[in-house]
């Protein structure tokens, strides 16, 4: 008989998603994911005027920031037939690649690494031997024995202390943790340098949009205006700046994140095997060179795979009602058309109708509804988002950028290409697009300059922001690669005002539960097989749901959960 667990939340920073799974002879046989608890911006913004949609869904989430506020934009100015300025798009093409670069590294050191890398383990590392290691993998200058060995020494006061802080919950002398302790202390130094370095890429996004999280945003462009002798403005000072905040991300990228990845892999090649899951992927494609309405331009080309053929590349149309729809026959929603029927999203309907157990409670009841995340499908199948999507669609196409960093690692690494398909994949994916992202940055910076050099100043056009030009009724969508994948708003306008309004996020493809026809989502299919070693300390969960980068706030928020399980788990 299967012996169920729950882990709820899992999540290190954001989340608010729960997992059930039934271990059976050791392995995973089933998974339910669940969004516990409901948020409706939709709702919200019905009735309110469209330019400041953006305002509203950029607080959707302190860790996406700025990209629902992009593709909110990029919805009313498609919309509206809007037009904006080369500035304005490379400006928003920077502030994205700002955000993957410090979205990536962020994830990989703080809300993956502990899942692999054991914090205790480094107590008993040898400083010099740590110091030869990181010397042998990396020009970083941070890795002398002194170093390694006073880190060393602040970890130690610490676990003396009985206050892990920050490293408190985890799962330390699990079996599962295969790092030697030279390499587990190189981990917990970069996660601690880590910590600092991301506060300072931020700060692209503080010069051209005002703030960190939730940059201004402007339907028709951006809101900064670049003059570069104006004190006021962002003038060549703040350029010069914004300059070295990528060189340094750069850096930081190449030196730091890649050799770790590439240090950590091989002693967990075995999950090369493991948390493949469905096989699909999907992506929308993103950062336009020749404007948005170019699709064949952008550096993230677009495109789905099926079963894993990436000999086939199909195409996505966002305005084609046959082929992104929604369903709710597992979640806590009701249609007009009743429980089996799919939408388009620019007929979505969003009321709750919670039919499942009154917290606290052991087990949700999987047999009905049992998430408020609804379940999005791409021409009825179910496929995975993000950055293993990212590069496999852009490897199928046969991008040679794509296909330079994905062989020289697959060659490292002694894997063939079918290891991506798998949890280490998808963790890898994210460290071979930051190396591509960091160039791009640098090439959509000098265009920037080159631009200004030329006299190009424009940041915004203007000439449909009065709503007195707008047709009586008009529709549109916005799209964007959010880190966690692709990214939609759908719009319908109505004299002047929201009269219907969708998000489709990355986390609602990957994480919704099962839909009409009883087929699994990512998450879902992700877990099916994976080895538990111990069910009380269920790592592998950890280590595969967190490989996608859950973050369900822009679908949901948490509640504490105190019923009675086989396992209780409290993570990081």
């Amino acid at each position: 008989m299967a012996e169920r667990i729950v882990v709820d939340p899992v999540t290190r920073i954001e989340g608010h998603l729960r997992i059930e799974a039934e271990i059976k002879d050791g392995k995973i046989s089933e998974a339910y994911s669940s969004g516990t608890m409901v948020r409706l911006l939709e709702e919200i913004l019905k009735g309110r005027d469209p330019r400041d949609a953006w305002a509203f869904v950029g607080r959707v989430c302190g860790v996406c920031t700025t990209v629902h506020s992009l593709a909110s934009c990029r919805a009313v100015e498609d919309a509206l037939g809007i037009v904006i300025p080369p500035n304005a798009e490379l400006v928003r093409n920077i502030m994205y690649c700002s955000q993957y670069m410090h979205d990536h590294v962020v994830h990989f050191y703080h809300l993956h690494a502990l899942d692999w890398v054991d914090v205790v383990s480094a107590l008993s590392a040898d400083p010099k031997k740590t110091s030869e290691i990181a010397q042998s993998i990396s020009n970083w200058p941070k890795s002398s024995p002194g170093y390694f060995s006073d880190l060393q020494k602040r970890l130690t006061k610490f676990v003396e202390s009985g206050q892990l802080g920050i490293f408190a919950n985890g799962y330390w002398g699990h079996p599962a943790y295969k790092l030697p302790p030279e390499v587990n202390l190189i981990g917990v130094a970069h996660y601690l340098e880590a910590l600092e370095w991301q506060k300072e890429i931020v700060k692209v996004h503080t010069i051209f949009g005002g703030k960190n999280p939730h940059p201004n945003y402007l339907v028709g462009g951006m809101a900064c205006a670049i003059g570069l002798d104006d004190v006021s403005g962002i003038n060549a000072e703040r350029l010069a700046l914004v300059g070295q905040l990528l060189k340094n991300a750069k850096t930081f990228i190449e030196q730091v994140y890649i050799p770790d990845l590439l240090a950590v892999a091989p002693y967990y090649l075995d999950w090369g095997a493991i948390g493949g899951g469905l096989g699909n992927y999907m992506s929308y494609g993103d950062l336009p060179t020749n404007g948005y309405n170019d699709p064949s331009s952008f550096k993230f080309p677009s495109g789905v795979i099926l079963n894993k053929d990436i000999s086939k590349i199909m195409e996505v149309d966002l305005r084609n009602d046959e082929e992104v729809k929604e369903f709710i026959a597992r979640s806590w929603y009701e249609y007009d058309g009743g429980n089996d029927v799919g939408l388009h999203p620019w007929a979505g309907e969003s009321r709750v109708k919670y039919t499942g157990p009154k917290p606290p409670y052991e087990h949700l009841n999987v047999d009905e509804k049992y998430s408020y995340l609804k379940t999005p499908r791409w021409k009825g199948n179910a496929v995975e988002v993000g950055p293993l999507a990212r590069v496999l669609i852009g490897y199928a196409r046969g991008r040679e950028d794509f296909k330079a960093v994905v062989d020289s690692t697959l060659a490292k690494l002694n894997v063939p290409i079918g290891a991506l398909f798998s949890t280490l994949g998808r963790t890898a994916a994210r460290g071979l697009e930051s190396i591509l992202v960091a160039d791009w940055a640098q090439e959509f910076y000098d265009n920037l300059l080159l631009n200004l050099k030329n006299g190009d100043t424009r940041m915004a056009n203007m000439e449909k922001f009065n709503p007195a030009k707008w047709e009586k009724t008009a529709q549109g969508v916005g799209h964007t690669e959010a880190p966690r994948g692709a990214l939609a708003h759908w719009i319908v306008i109505e004299d002047t005002k929201i009269k219907n309004y969708q998000l489709v996020v990355p986390t609602t493809w990957n994480a919704s539960p099962r839909d009409p026809n009883g087929n699994m989502s990512a998450y879902e299919a992700a877990l099916k097989d994976t080895p538990i070693a111990d069910p009380e300390q269920p790592v592998e969960i950890l280590r595969t749901v967190h490989s996608f980068d859950p973050c369900l706030a822009c679908a949901v928020h948490v509640y504490d959960e105190d019923g009675k399980h086989v396992s209780r788990v409290k993570v990081l």
